[in-house]
């Protein structure tokens, strides 16, 4: 146990932080309706892609689940899929690094008969990860001519490129209601390479929470680089052609396997928090964003899951993360998120030399606003965790010796029983928590 677990926390914050994280599991129903029409549409778009003769390159692919939901750590509702796209590529790659090893220029090292010639710069040998993301857009616009979607009352519809982005993102619409959405997928297609670059050799710092074996068997996985570019206005021209590595898989498998000791969550007895933490902390980085859009637009969840990893890697033993300690535990990983950035620094969990609180991707000012509002809702016992006032405040009509209940005008506001009370603002959260599927 660390210290800050024997402050004593306010019973009513304790009880917001445990019905919240109730709160936040995704409902059986709603899980299996998102998956019906995911599922079919990714086993459909990679049959397509494998049958397809427009490219090559396209023909060999295979899925890898990535992302909150098949972490089992997605929030409120099934909306959100990331799934990466494997692209096959030949051994003959070289990676150069861009910054401190989050970013890379990908060269072949000898000429090749394999597909990925097609997707080459003028120089014969640099990988453009414009042009595998342009062809990924063009594939799924054919492909979505036609396919349908298992729900005839919804069709998915490609949307817009997003500046910076690595994915072609798509939206599952009601036909009826224009704009209306209610699951969006993003589909990127990454390119697995066997060794790892030089600046992310040594894997994570895993070895007294996880094994030194299982840092091993990690290292020992293939990684993969994104087609995604450098932020910034003044880019080079690798810059605008970069590819960003990723560890999405890996995330998956440490947060399955997420325990000091490898019976953690495997019966009711063995249960630990971690999981609630990260998903009340995600919970919390998206009510504040949405709270204050402008100021915090830098801030994104892969912030809190950085933080969350680092905590966990420190504060590694089971016993530290019992779940009748979720309040003292939760409120241990907002500070850590906090202290780095009142420190600045925020290490990628894999890439070590890469802050991702550097003044040149996340500015000063919005990392102290971020300090200060973190500060600010522990202070007042996590107001954004709590659930918003669903119905106005009743006000009870007093009826006093010299007036006869019966007596009462019909217009006066009648008494509501707490049992009732109760039920009606149990109805209205549920309502509203479920509003997204309960049409179908």
């Amino acid at each position: 146990m660390m210290a800050d677990d024997f402050v004593p926390i306010p019973p009513d914050m304790a009880h917001w932080i445990k019905l919240s994280s109730k709160e936040l599991k995704i409902r059986q129903k709603d899980r299996c309706w998102a998956s019906v029409v995911v599922n079919d549409f990714r086993e459909n778009l990679l049959k397509f892609l494998k049958s397809s003769s427009d490219q090559p390159l396209f023909q060999s692919v295979e899925f890898l689940n990535t992302g909150s939901y098949f972490e089992k750590v997605k929030i409120h509702s099934p909306d959100e899929f990331d799934m990466m796209l494997k692209l096959q590529v030949p051994s003959c790659l070289c990676t150069t690094k861009l910054d401190a090893g989050l970013f890379y220029r990908i060269d072949l090292t000898r000429p090749t008969r394999h597909p990925i010639k097609d997707f080459l710069l003028e120089n014969n040998r640099t990988l453009s990860s414009s042009k595998i993301l342009t062809e990924m857009f063009r594939l799924i616009r054919k492909f979505l001519k036609t396919y349908r979607v298992p729900d005839r009352r919804c069709r998915w519809e490609v949307n817009k490129k997003k500046p910076n982005s690595p994915a072609v993102t798509l939206s599952l619409c009601r036909k009826e209601i224009s704009g209306e959405e209610l699951i969006s997928v993003d589909v990127v297609p990454a390119l697995e390479v066997q060794s790892w670059p030089l600046a992310v050799r040594n894997g994570p710092d895993v070895d007294n929470w996880l094994g030194k074996k299982l840092r091993q068997e990690i290292k020992s996985l293939p990684c993969y680089f994104v087609p995604k570019r450098q932020k910034g206005r003044k880019l080079g021209e690798d810059a605008k052609e970069s590819w960003r590595i990723s560890f999405s898989h890996i995330e998956k498998k440490i947060i399955k396997s997420h325990g000091n000791k490898k019976t953690c969550c495997e019966s009711r007895d063995t249960k630990c928090c971690r999981k609630q933490c990260l998903m009340l902390l995600k919970s919390l980085i998206e009510r504040l964003k949405q709270r204050f859009p402008k100021d915090l637009e830098d801030l994104c969840s892969y912030h809190g899951k950085t933080a969350f990893l680092h905590t966990l890697s420190a504060r590694f033993d089971d016993s530290s993360w019992a779940p009748q300690q979720l309040p003292a535990c939760f409120l241990h990983l907002v500070g850590a998120l906090q202290d780095h950035a009142e420190r600045g620094f925020l290490p990628h969990f894999f890439v070590p030399e890469c802050n991702l609180f550097a003044t040149s991707v996340f500015p000063r000012k919005a990392r102290v606003f971020l300090v200060n509002v973190l500060e600010e809702q522990k202070r007042e016992g996590l107001p954004l965790l709590k659930p918003p006032a669903l119905l106005p405040p009743l006000t009870p009509t007093t009826v006093g010796p010299e007036v006869n209940a019966g007596e009462l005008s019909e217009t006066s506001h009648p008494l509501i029983s707490s049992e009732c009370l109760k039920f009606i603002l149990v109805f209205v959260l549920v309502v509203g928590l479920g509003f997204n599927f309960l049409c179908f």
